[in-house]
């Protein structure tokens, strides 16, 4: 009989390796938002959802002219390892200028079951529709997850491209890590690291959730990443809440 042959032991390095090699190059994402969610690579069969995400950026140069973006999205599992969620994006890049930005579709597909290896393993691609310039913006990437005793860490290490009206047509790539405590299900502290276009920025975060029954529940995050290069934009305060039924 033949035998299954399993990850390499230590195979959860891959992502770090990414990350290392765009902190060394340089290569980030484009014009998109850096800081966003890091992803998990869990889904749940059954799962539904509804979720609400809110960024704002303070940018050095432009203190009247701070960016505002938020997201509300529905999600469900489409297969016992697959799910898939649509946002609609509004924007206010200045005080008058808040709109509808755009939409997105997103498929997360859990490749492995949580335990069996030594590192937890996912998949993320998303499509992004930007209303007024009719640009899009097609992102892939790895998701993974690594339990160190009581603390988790979680890598994506991303791939974005680009096209459209206004834009070049580009391949680009972003990193993103989150090494957290799980101190209570309710009060979860972190510390979060991102890697983007002219941007690195870490900061701390904290998140939980709260259970209802087997099936309803509500999970939130919160962070603060403040940047550690030269970038125009300054700090950035992201805000999540799911609701999962």
């Amino acid at each position: 009989m033949s035998k299954t042959i399993k990850p390499v032991q230590y195979c959860y390095l891959l992502p770090v390796l990414c990350g290392l090699l765009l902190l060394s190059t340089g290569a980030v994402q484009a014009e998109g938002r850096v800081v966003d969610k890091v992803y998990h690579p869990y889904v749940q069969p059954l799962e539904r959802e509804f979720e609400y995400r809110f960024a704002f950026q303070k940018q050095a140069d432009h203190p009247d002219n701070n960016n505002i973006a938020q997201k509300i999205g529905y999600g469900f599992s489409i297969a016992e390892r697959m799910a898939l969620e649509m946002y609609v994006m509004a924007e206010r890049e200045s005080p008058e200028d808040y709109k509808l930005s755009g939409y997105e579709l997103e498929l997360r597909w859990m490749l492995t079951e949580q335990g069996e290896y030594s590192a937890d393993w996912g998949l993320l691609f998303e499509l992004e529709r930007q209303n007024n310039n009719d640009n899009y913006e097609f992102t892939t990437g790895l998701l993974m997850e690594k339990e160190f005793g009581p603390t988790s860490l979680t890598l994506n290490a991303l791939a974005v491209y680009e096209w459209g009206n206004t834009l070049e047509s580009e391949l680009e790539s972003e990193f993103r890590l989150q090494y957290r405590y799980r101190w209570l299900p309710q009060v979860q502290p972190a510390i979060e690291f991102y890697a983007g276009e002219n941007f690195k920025g870490a900061g701390p975060s904290m998140m939980g959730l709260h259970r209802f029954d087997k099936q309803e529940l509500i999970k939130w995050e919160f962070a603060v990443i403040f940047a550690i290069n030269d970038s125009t934009v300054n700090n950035t305060l992201r805000f999540a809440v799911e609701y999962e039924f």
